[in-house]
C-alpha cells in the first residue's frame, strides 16, 4: 500500500512554506517583546504579515522552493531554502537602510528579521526533515524487510544507503556499515553505525544480514576473504560499477549488482611508465596485428591514449575489426585509426601495408590460440602463429621498424600441444633473427636483401613477451562457465586438479606495452601471474557468486583432459631462469640461444610440410625444432615414443650391453 502513495501536490507544499513563514514571523514579534501581547504593535505585524506574505509568495515562485518532492529531501532543497529565506528578509532589510536614511522609522525591527530569518528556516526544513522520515518509518515496517550491510562508510556508502531508502521497488535495509579506517568506528552516517571490518562475523551471526554491498575500494586479497566469508554463510554479495559508469554521477539502483568472478580474480592495479611509454609512442605509426582480437583490440585502445601518428589496424576479421573502427570513431580517433583487412600469411598483402604505412612499431597479436582446434589441425597452426609470425618479422625487418613486440602465451613452455610447440617455434624464430644481426650485421632471412658486415642499417629489436589466461578473451572458461549457469548446468572440468594462472585483459595489454618499451631486443619478458587458480574451485565459486549451490542446484561434471592440455601452466622451461626488471610485475626469461642458419633452415622445412597438410610429418619436425615438446594426451604422443625408443637405440651402440 506505502508503494501506492501519491507525491502531494506542489500547491500544497507551497502553502504550507507560506503558512509557516506568517508563523515565524508572528513568533520573532512574540519573542522580541518577550512574549507580552501588550507591546506588540498589532497593526504593524499585520501589514508586515501582508508584505511577508506578498514578498514570500514572489521569492517561493522565482526558486521554486515547493517543486521538490519532500520525503527526497536533499542538502540541495535546504540550500534552495536558505537562499529563499535571505532574499525574503533581505527586502526587509533594504527597506529599513532606506528608512534609516530618509531618517523614518524602521518597517520592521531588525531583530525580529534575524529571529524571523532562523525560525523560518528552521520550520521549513523540520517539516520536511520529519516527513522524509516519516516515509522512511513506514517503508520499514514493510514485512520480509531484507537487512543490509554497506562496506565502505566513504561518499559511495552514503550515496548508496540514501538511493536504497529512496527507492520504493527495492526491499533493503541497511542496518550497519563496515569501514576499514579505524577512526570512523563508532560513528554513524544517517542514523547508521560504522563499524569496523572486523566486527563483519558478529554483524552477520545467525544470519541477521541477507546481502552486503560492497562500495569501497578493497584490496583483492581481503575483498576474495569477505566474499569467501559471506557466501560460507548464505551471504549474498553486491558491487556498484565504477563511479565513472554512473549515470550522470549519481547511483542507480539497476546498476547495483551481483559480484562477478572476474572482479575477485583481478589484482591490484598495475603501475606502468606512461612518460617513457608515450616518449617512444607519440606521433609514431603503429602497427597491431589481430587487431579484432580480445588482446590486439585492447593493446589498441591502450596505444590510442599515448598520442600515436597512426594505428594500423590489421585483421583478417571483417566484422570485429569494424566494430573496433566504429569504437575508436566514437572516442575521436578515427582519424588516426587506418583498418587494412588482410591475413598474417599472405606475404604480398603484408607487403603492401608495410609499403604503404611504414609502421615504426608492430605489435604482433595475431595467432591461433586454441588448443583442441590446433591439436586436430596441425599444418594450420604452423601457417598462422609460424609463418604469420616469419612474414611480419622479416618485413619489420626490410622496412626498419624500431620495435617487434610478439604476444605469445605461457603453454609456449615446455609443450604439451600443438598451439604451444607453434608459439614456442615462432618466439625462436624472432630470437634468432635479431641475434643474426646483432651479433654479425648480416640478415639471412628469406625474401630480404642480404646485408654485408659493412652495411649500416637500422635494426629492428625484437621483443617476446610471455603471459597465461586472460579473463574475457575469447575462448575463456569463465564465459563458458556463466553459460553453461544460466542452463541449469551441469558445469563440465576437465579435471579435478586442473589449475590456471589468469589475469585481465587491461593488466595484460599494459605489461606487453611496459615490457615492449623497455626492450632492448632478444629478451622474452614473462609476466608475474600471481596465484594459480584451481578450475573446480573457481566453478563453485561461481555457482555460489549466483545465488546457488555447488552439486545441489549446478552440478560440476569431469569430462577429461582435452588433446594437447596440461594439469598446470609454467612461465618457464627447464633450461631458463630469471632477471628481475625496474618493474616487480616483468622479468626477463634467461633462454637459449639459437643458430639463425638452423632455425631458418628447419622452420622452412616445416612450412613446406604444412603447405601440404601433412599433419604427422609436421608435428613430427615440430618436435626436432622444440625437442621439449612432448605431447599430452594426445595422438602424437605416439611420436614421442618412437623418439624415445630412437634415442635409447643410439645410447646402447654407445653403450653395449648396459640395460636401460
Amino acid at each position: 500500500m506505502f508503494n501506492q502513495v501519491n507525491i502531494v501536490p506542489r500547491w500544497i507544499i507551497f502553502s504550507l512554506d507560506l503558512v509557516f513563514c506568517l508563523f515565524s514571523l508572528s513568533f520573532a514579534y512574540f519573542v522580541r517583546f518577550n512574549f507580552n501581547v501588550n507591546l506588540i504593535n498589532l497593526a504593524e505585524l499585520s501589514r508586515n504579515l501582508i508584505i511577508f506574505a506578498l514578498i514570500s509568495c514572489a521569492v517561493f515562485l522565482a526558486i521554486r522552493t515547493y517543486s521538490g518532492i519532500i520525503r527526497y529531501t536533499s542538502a540541495q532543497d535546504s540550500f534552495r531554502i536558505l537562499f529563499s529565506i535571505i532574499a525574503s528578509n533581505s527586502l526587509f532589510l533594504i527597506t529599513n537602510f532606506f528608512q534609516l536614511a530618509l531618517g523614518q522609522d524602521l518597517v520592521i525591527s531588525n531583530v525580529v528579521l534575524v529571529i524571523n530569518g532562523l525560525c523560518s528556516f528552521l520550520l521549513l526544513i523540520t517539516y520536511r526533515v520529519l516527513v522524509k522520515y516519516f516515509f522512511i518509518y513506514i517503508k520499514n515496517l514493510k514485512l520480509n524487510r531484507k537487512p543490509v550491510i554497506i562496506y565502505g562508510a566513504g561518499e559511495t556508502g552514503l550515496a548508496v544507503k540514501r538511493t536504497l531508502d529512496h527507492d520504493r521497488n527495492l526491499n533493503m535495509n541497511v542496518v550497519a556499515f563496515l569501514d576499514d579506517n579505524v577512526r570512523k568506528s563508532g560513528k554513524a552516517i544517517d542514523g547508521v553505525k560504522i563499524y569496523p571490518s572486523s566486527e563483519l562475523k558478529f554483524l552477520t551471526a545467525g544470519g541477521k544480514v541477507s546481502d552486503i554491498l560492497l562500495t569501497a575500494d578493497i584490496k583483492a586479497d581481503k575483498k576474495n576473504e569477505v566474499v569467501d566469508y559471506c557466501l560460507e554463510h548464505g551471504i549474498k554479495v553486491l558491487t556498484l560499477p565504477p563511479a565513472l559508469s554512473w549515470i550522470n554521477g549519481h547511483i542507480n539502483t539497476q546498476q547495483i549488482h551481483n559480484i562477478d568472478i572476474e572482479e575477485l580474480l583481478e589484482r591490484e592495479p598495475i603501475q606502468i611508465s606512461n612518460d617513457s611509454i608515450c616518449e617512444q609512442i607519440r606521433g609514431k605509426r603503429v602497427l597491431v596485428t589481430g587487431a579484432a582480437g580480445s588482446i590486439g583490440s585492447e593493446i589498441v585502445r591502450q596505444l590510442a591514449k599515448f598520442s600515436p601518428g597512426m594505428i594500423i589496424l590489421n585483421d583478417q576479421a571483417e566484422t570485429p575489426l569494424h566494430e573496433l573502427q566504429l569504437e575508436l570513431q566514437d572516442e575521436n580517433l578515427g582519424d588516426i585509426a587506418k583498418a587494412f583487412i588482410g591475413d598474417v600469411r599472405d606475404k604480398n598483402r603484408m607487403e603492401a601495408m608495410f609499403s604503404n604505412f611504414k609502421p615504426n612499431y608492430v605489435y604482433h597479436a595475431a595467432a591461433y590460440k586454441h588448443v583442441p582446434m590446433m591439436e586436430h589441425n596441425p599444418a594450420e597452426a604452423i601457417r598462422t602463429n609460424v609463418i604469420g609470425t616469419k612474414v611480419i618479422a622479416d618485413l619489420s625487418v626490410k622496412y626498419a621498424v624500431d620495435k617487434f613486440v610478439m604476444i605469445s602465451t605461457d603453454k609456449a613452455v615446455n609443450p604439451t600441444n600443438v598451439m604451444g610447440a607453434s608459439k614456442r617455434i615462432a618466439e625462436i624464430y624472432v630470437q634468432s633473427l635479431f641475434n643474426s644481426f646483432k651479433q654479425s650485421g648480416i640478415v639471412y632471412s628469406n625474401g630480404l636483401s642480404h646485408l654485408n658486415s659493412k652495411t649500416t642499417f637500422k635494426k629492428t629489436q625484437f621483443i617476446t613477451t610471455r603471459f597465461g589466461n586472460v579473463l574475457g578473451s575469447n575462448g575463456s572458461v569463465i564465459p563458458r562457465f556463466k553459460e553453461q549457469i544460466e542452463r541449469g548446468g551441469p558445469i563440465t572440468v576437465t579435471h579435478p586438479d586442473i589449475t590456471r594462472y589468469f589475469m585481465t585483459i587491461p593488466e595484460a595489454c599494459r605489461l606487453v606495452l611496459e615490457a615492449g618499451s623497455m626492450g632492448e631486443g632478444g629478451e622474452i619478458f614473462i609476466f608475474d601471474m600471481g596465484k594459480s587458480v584451481k578450475i573446480v574451485e573457481l566453478a563453485k565459486k561461481m555457482i555460489r557468486l549466483s545465488g546457488l549451490i555447488p552439486n545441489q542446484d549446478i552440478a560440476i561434471e569431469y569430462s577429461g583432459l582435452r588433446p594437447g592440455e596440461k594439469l598446470y601452466e609454467e612461465l618457464l622451461n627447464d633450461q631458463e631462469n630469471t632477471l628481475p626488471t625496474h618493474h616487480h610485475k616483468i622479468m626477463v626469461a634467461k633462454t637459449r640461444e639459437y643458430s639463425f642458419d638452423d632455425v631458418h633452415k628447419n622452420i622452412n622445412e616445416l612450412i613446406a610440410l604444412s603447405c601440404e597438410s601433412q599433419d604427422w610429418p609436421v608435428v613430427a619436425k615440430m618436435k626436432e625444432i622444440v625437442p621439449e615438446f612432448r605431447s599430452n594426451n594426445s595422438i602424437y604422443g605416439d611420436l614421442d615414443i618412437s623418439r624415445d625408443i630412437n634415442l635409447v637405440e643410439v645410447f646402447e651402440q654407445f653403450t653395449p650391453g648396459k640395460n636401460i
